[in-house]
């Protein structure tokens, strides 16, 4: 049984947190596939005082068409502060 959009989002976010045992702090992405879902989200590796100077990690979640983590990958680590305005 396929899931929706707003549950493929919810299941990764819950999935990585128990997986990485970080915050989870933003999705970036959430995309269809053949074999179900590509969630992009951001977990907070490391606080810093300023906030701004977070140090976030973005990872890379795939999950099967009932929601189910099969992998995941952190792709890069930032700065809170710092943006990217390329696109992929």
């Amino acid at each position: 049984m396929a899931i929706s959009f707003t549950e493929a989002i919810q299941k990764a976010r819950e999935e990585l947190n128990m997986l990485i045992g970080l915050e989870i702090d933003s999705t970036v992405s959430a995309e269809p596939n053949a074999e179900g879902w590509r969630v992009t989200l951001e977990a907070i590796e490391k606080r810093a005082i300023p906030d701004s100077l977070d140090i976030l990690g973005v990872y890379e979640t795939m999950l099967d068409d009932e929601g189910k983590v099969s992998e995941f990958r952190r792709v890069r680590m930032r700065k809170r502060i710092d943006t990217d305005d390329t696109e992929d």
